[in-house]
């Protein structure tokens, strides 16, 4: 057969992959044009469905932005906020203004103050020299807060296109599918903007004004959680709900296991709290720090489960810190966090290698 290209996007057709860009079922084939699975479903049911780049290629991308004038959305993960950086994201998008969009906020407690969240986002884009012209907070999955986003952003596009762009598993398609409703896109077919250098094409849904919508693949952050553990694990890692915090009074030389993903070992000085932030069905195992190599050893697995038995990770890592702050954040990237009351705490983390594992001020403060 010879080689077939989406009509849509401009992408090769494969019908082999239902999870990868191009496909598109062996029976669309018989259809003129030919368009892929993703196109089909933003043509017809106005979803679009996600796709993932390298790194290399989305900054490829990205860097053609820069040469556009128009505003860039950035969609970060709140729940993973480490693990949703795109590192040096406004050297590639130029002078063009980010508006600077946290999703996944239902997933905080409901005594969260929103402005310190918008806050602490604020200080952590200034570290990664980000300067957004504004930043809000939404919930796409629990459609709250969308309809403010969408506002925000016809405001501060001033006729202007839009592109949005984020890491993957930032909500970034529901996102976009909500906007398309929201912003207005006609009744025009799907059209694509072929950028040269890249391996994808951008998505190019028109608004109702003359401009665009351009949806863009989302890069992947090899250092989450989501990509150790197999998809039938996703429900017991990934809050799909409010988290609710977990207590734990530890003396000295206790270790928590998260499941089996994470660790975290209470050295010293004295008795103190730690706060465990993540997806409720994620069992959360104490022990005596002298034990808990051997049980991790035998009950991985089960006990200590996630993973599911015959799940293969990588050998884990460990990493020593000491709290500055008052309150800190142990943060395990994609499966949540655990703070340390009070300061001077000396604790060593572990993680399978290659999951990001970070200390920073604590988020939720009380």
């Amino acid at each position: 057969m010879s080689e077939l290209f989406c009509a849509g996007c401009g992408v090769k057709i494969q019908t082999t992959e239902p999870n990868e860009l191009g496909y598109a079922p062996s029976s669309a084939l018989q259809h003129e044009p030919v368009v892929c699975q993703r196109c089909f479903r933003l043509t017809h049911y106005n979803e679009i469905q996600d796709v993932s780049l390298n790194g290399d290629d989305f900054l490829n991308m990205l860097s053609r932005i820069a040469e556009k004038d128009a505003l860039v959305v950035y969609l970060v993960d709140l729940f993973d906020i480490a693990g949703s950086w795109v590192t040096g994201l406004q050297r590639f998008v130029g002078h063009n203004p980010v508006l600077l969009v946290g999703n996944k906020h239902d997933l905080f407690p409901k005594s969260t103050n929103p402005n310190k969240l918008t806050s602490w986002m604020r200080r952590s884009a200034h570290e990664q020299g980000l300067k957004p012209v504004d930043v809000l907070l939404m919930s796409a999955g629990k459609n709250h807060g969308l309809d403010e986003v969408a506002s925000n952003i016809d405001y501060y596009r001033n006729g202007r296109d839009v592109y949005v762009v984020g890491a993957t598993n930032v909500g970034k398609s529901t996102f976009i599918n909500h906007l398309i409703q929201n912003l207005g896109s006609g009744d025009s077919a799907i059209t694509t903007s072929r950028f040269p250098g890249t391996t994808l094409d951008f998505i190019e849904i028109p608004l109702d004004d003359g401009c665009s919508l351009y949806d863009t693949p989302g890069v992947v952050n090899d250092h989450q959680v989501a990509h150790f553990v197999d998809a039938r694990d996703y429900k017991n890692v990934m809050p799909a709900k409010e988290v609710k915090p977990k207590v734990y009074q530890l003396n000295e030389n206790q270790t928590l296991f998260l499941g089996g993903i994470a660790r975290i070992d209470y050295i010293a000085p004295g008795r103190r709290s730690l706060i465990v932030y993540c997806a409720g069905s994620l069992p959360i195992h104490r022990t005596k720090t002298e034990q808990a190599d051997d049980l991790y050893e035998r009950q991985f697995g089960h006990l200590l489960a996630p993973p599911s038995e015959g799940t293969e990770l990588p050998a884990m890592t460990r990493y020593d810190f000491r709290t500055d702050d008052f309150d800190s954040d142990v943060v395990f990237s994609g499966l949540g966090w655990i703070t340390i009351k009070g300061k001077g705490a000396r604790v060593s983390a572990y993680a399978p290698k290659g999951i990001g594992v970070s200390l920073r001020e604590s988020v939720i403060k009380g």
